[in-house]
This record gives structure tokens, sequence and C-alpha cells, in this order.
């Protein structure tokens, strides 16, 4: 993006900052209320250079939320609950897959994901009808399911960290007006009518566990409001049938395509309500739309800005030094984490660069590109983190660190282990009580292999998880450690 652009939308920002701390008393008065204010007219002449400025604002508030869109679209494609190239979860919408394992390491579909639990996916139209969320009983489990708006803001509480209860919950669109059957624990609200669900189950990563957990995965369970008899309806999660789907990419899906994203937004703002405060917005997003179907100088300009926005600004989101907030030794952590608000950088930012985020309460991320020295992470090179005694994340859930390529993906290794923490049983602690994890693509040697994560031959990143941390860990006195360069 020119310089001149970004300065511009920069100056648009600030103008409206001002227009609306210093407004006079009397013109709010005498407008009663902002939907008497004087809106922009599709029928007005517009500049190509200002339809360039909010071309790119549009574009990066909009892309998690067409981001939202293709992948509902994708997935809920599958004609029955299966794997798409036998890795993703795929459903037909308002009815769920669940997997019995880890992620397959190859997955492609979403950045950043974890081989501490067992994930499943299910995405919603909820404007057809509501959906049951069938919870069993995970006895000391740690399991949350994270609902998520068409925004990736996250819904309800339901969960260990909640004291949720086994049993059926109702999730249900923004207009709905049914009744709510006997047997209902809890009815969970969505303001939008897609939404989606990724229920997260711990498992350690012994052959023991993983058998054991499976009588519980298999009563986890999603389907449409019409099925619900009050009965547990059960699936053998390991018995999912296969489905072709798109080839592989290096890096994740590309699921925002500049080229189709203003086709496409104009359904997000009528699909997806506006927040307080985002009405004018909304209302110069909407004029912006009217002018592109009428003009095609303007129509070609806007999707150039959307490809040139798509390479500069929401590029760069991808980097950890820009996300979150600094949180000690050269780490970064999540701020606002599936609660955004009216936060758009913190909302796209982690959309691009790890999407789907649990709240704050539900988990704290840490991450980071960069050794003690602020030098790139690399496999040539061999890094130590040491966690003094007692200074592991405090954590009421579980913590792991995972280790992840350039692309934010799982790195492929012969010992096939992409992360270490609470799930690791066989880690080994010194002679002190610490605990020292060894990260590099050439093996630390074989009486530290069990500490060993994996490196590819060349640039990663380190991400942190602190699942239902303790008070350390909310309020930001946890620090996460150094990481050092072996001399």
């Amino acid at each position: 993006m020119k310089r001149s652009t970004l300065i511009a939308i920069s100056s648009l920002g600030v103008l409206t900052l001002f227009a609306q701390q210093h407004a006079p008393a009397s013109a709010a008065e005498s407008s009663g209320s902002a939907a008497n204010l004087t809106r922009p007219s599709p029928d007005m002449a517009m500049s190509l250079e200002y339809a360039k400025v909010l071309a790119a604002q549009a574009y990066v508030w909009g892309w998690p939320l067409v981001n939202m869109v293709n992948r509902f679209s994708t997935i809920t494609q599958a004609p029955q609950p299966g794997l798409m190239n036998g890795v993703l979860p795929v459903a037909p919408a308002g009815r769920l897959a669940m997997l019995h394992d880890y992620i397959d390491p190859s997955e492609t579909f979403v950045t950043c994901p974890n081989q501490d639990v067992s994930y499943g996916l299910a995405y919603f139209d909820l404007s057809k009808q509501p959906v049951i969320l069938q919870v069993p009983d995970f006895g000391k489990r740690f399991w949350v399911y994270a609902i998520y708006d068409h925004r990736t803001d996250q819904i309800g509480q339901l969960g260990k960290p909640y004291g949720s209860k086994p049993g059926f919950y109702l999730l249900v669109g923004p207009h709905w007006k049914g009744k709510v059957p006997q047997g209902i624990n809890g009815v969970i609200h969505s303001s939008t009518a897609i939404a989606n669900v990724i229920p997260r189950v711990f498992v350690d990563d012994t052959p023991e566990d993983k058998a054991a957990v499976q009588p519980v995965l298999n009563k986890i369970n999603v389907y449409p409001l019409t099925e619900f008899n009050g009965k547990v309806k059960e699936m053998d999660w390991a018995k999912l049938p296969t489905f072709s789907g798109g080839a592989k990419s290096e890096g994740e899906t590309r699921w925002v395509q500049p080229e189709k994203f203003f086709d496409q937004f104009e359904t997000v703002l009528d699909q997806v309500p506006p927040l307080p405060g985002e009405e004018a917005m909304y209302a110069n997003f909407r004029a912006l739309i009217d002018i592109r179907k009428k003009d095609d100088a303007i129509r070609k300009a806007m999707d150039e800005v959307a490809q040139q926005t798509e390479d500069t600004a929401i590029k760069s989101m991808f980097r950890w030094s820009v996300n979150g907030k600094p949180a000690g030794n050269g780490w970064n952590r999540s701020l606002h984490n599936a609660e955004w608000g009216i936060d758009h950088y913190q909302r796209t930012s982690t959309a691009r660069s790890n999407m789907f985020d649990n709240r704050p309460t539900e988990t704290q991320y840490f991450y980071t590109d960069n050794d003690e020295s602020n030098a790139q992470l690399d496999g040539k090179s061999q890094y130590t983190v040491t966690f003094p005694k007692g200074q592991t994340p405090p954590v009421k859930g579980f913590w792991s660190l995972t280790l992840y390529n350039e692309h934010h993906l799982f790195a492929p290794n012969d010992l096939k282990r992409y992360s270490l923490g609470t799930k690791s049983k066989s880690l080994k602690y010194n002679d002190d009580g610490s605990l020292t994890l060894y990260i590099g693509h050439a093996s630390p040697g074989k009486d530290k292999e069990s500490n060993w994560l994996p490196a590819p031959d060349g640039t990663f990143s380190l991400y942190i998880r602190a699942y239902w941390g303790e008070k350390p860990i909310i309020d930001g006195s946890w620090k996460p450690p150094v990481i050092k360069k072996a001399v």
C-alpha cells in the first residue's frame, strides 16, 4: 500500500475521533439520535482517492468476517460428518465432526493448532433452527466448548472453568422465539446467524489415556433441535468417513481472496449487525458498495486496494511482535482474545495469525519469533528454554510449549513431536527442580531427547498455551522464560 494511502487512512481515523469528541452539544440535541444524522448517499459523486481509503479500511475490518463465511461454506459442504482428506473435521451445517486423537500434523485449515486436545468442529446457520450441544461427564478431565459468533467473538460459557454440568445446551440465533424444551440445561444466544463450536478435550500423550478418553469423546455431539429427545446420541468418532477436498497448501488455506472480497462484503454487512459505535462505519461502507456497483473505475480500484492491503497490512499482522502486547523476555501475549468488541486490529491480526483463540479466562497465549537477543529463531541453532523450579505456567488446566514453522503450522519431524508440557509424561526435570526444554533441528543428545522439541532446518516460532490460568497468568505477573541460544 502506498505511503499516501496509509497516511490518508490514519488521518481519516484521527479526524473521525476528533469529530466525535468535539461535536457541539447542540448538534446531538438537534439530531435526537444517531439514526437521524445525515448519511452518505449512493447517488453522490465519490473521488477515486477517497474510495481507495475507505476500501482499505473495509478490507481490514471485514477480513475476519469474510474468512468465517468462506470457512462455513467449505466445511458444511460435507454430506455427513467426516474428515476432509482424512485430516480436517467437516460436517453439514448444524452437525459436528469430532477427532478421536490429536489433530493430524499435516493440517492447514487453521494456523497454530495444538496437540494437547482432541478437537471437534461444527458450523451453524442459526437462521434455520437452533442446535443442541450435548455435553458428557468429563470427570476431572479439562474440557471446553468454545462457541464463536460470526465476528469470532466467543459466546456462552460452557466448560470445566465454568463448572458446566453434563447434559444438553441449546444454542439459538438472534431472532429465535421458540419454546425451550424440557431437559435443557441452559440456553446460549448468538447475535449472528453464522456461528461455530470447537470442543477441546485434554488428552495426555500416553496410549492409556488416549484409550480411556474414547467413551467420553463418543458422547460429545451436536445436532438440530428437531432431533432432540432427551436421550444421549453417541457417535464412534474413530470411524468417520474420509472425503476428498481442496489441494494441500504450503501455508494456511487461503480463506480470504482479495479479488472476491468486495463481492462478499455486502453479504457480511447484511448478516452481522453493527456493534454500538459502528453504525457510522456501516453507513459509509454501504455507500461505498453501492457506488462500486455503478462505477467501473471505483470497482477496479477497490479490487486493487484489496490486494495491496492483503500484501501489506494483513501480511504484517502475521508477525508475533505486532500481535497482542509485550509479556516480558521477548515474548508477546494475546490481548482481548475471543472478546474483541470493537478492537478491530486485534480481531483481524489474530484471524490472520492464529484464528479461534479461547477467551483469556480459558486460555492465555504467549508467542515469539525471536531469542533473547531478538534474533530470529532458526533450527540451524540450538536453544534452551528453562522454567525455574515451580515456575512452569501456573494453571488449573494444562500448559504446553508448541513449535511452529514459518507458516504457523506444525514442522514435520522424525519424533512426530510438536509440543511439550502437561501432556508429556516422559519429561525429565533437573536436579534443582527446574525444567529445561531443548529446541533445535539437531538432537541435543540421547540423554536429553525426552525434553527435545525438534525444529525445522529453517525459521520457526514458539508458542505457550496456559489453559485455565491461575491469577499470575491472568494478571500478567507470570513471565515466559528466556530463550537462550546455545554457545
